[in-house]
């Protein structure tokens, strides 16, 4: 029997490329780790549409695309955490090794390269949604 919580988390996938969000969902799956509760997508493919998303709240994590164009997804993440009430925890997901540093300006919580290694970036959404789950638990 298992112990996750039965409420799914809500994680926010930003890219412009339907293809690049279709990728993440299913390197994710629809739970990344048997101790954590089942995934809800929230897909936004536009920078406008993403932060109006976040600010209607119930977002637990946001995963960013680094290559998103016009808006890159470490802008939409650094324009988050300065804007955002209680912003969820965001993984970047970007394209070359050398973006590195540009992850680190934009305050992302984690962050993953591509190609897409399913284990990793649903390693680290499992941090993060342990994080923000425990982040939760202490606010009560």
């Amino acid at each position: 029997m298992s112990t996750a919580p039965e409420t799914p988390m809500k994680v926010l996938v930003y890219s412009d490329d339907a293809n690049t969000r279709a990728q993440i969902r299913m390197a994710i799956g629809r739970r990344p780790a048997a101790d954590l509760p089942k995934v809800e997508f929230v897909e936004c493919a536009t920078q406008p549409a993403a932060v109006a998303r976040l600010d209607e709240g119930g977002i637990d994590i946001m995963v960013v695309d680094g290559e998103a164009q016009p808006a890159g997804g470490l802008g939409v993440c650094r324009q988050a955490k300065d804007e955002v009430y209680d912003c969820p925890p965001v993984l970047a997901v970007i394209g070359r090794r050398d973006d590195g540093w540009l992850a680190t300006w934009s305050r992302a919580d984690a962050v993953v390269g591509l190609p897409l290694d399913p284990m990793a970036l649903a390693g680290a959404l499992a941090g993060l949604m342990r994080q923000r789950r425990e982040n939760r638990l202490t606010t009560l």
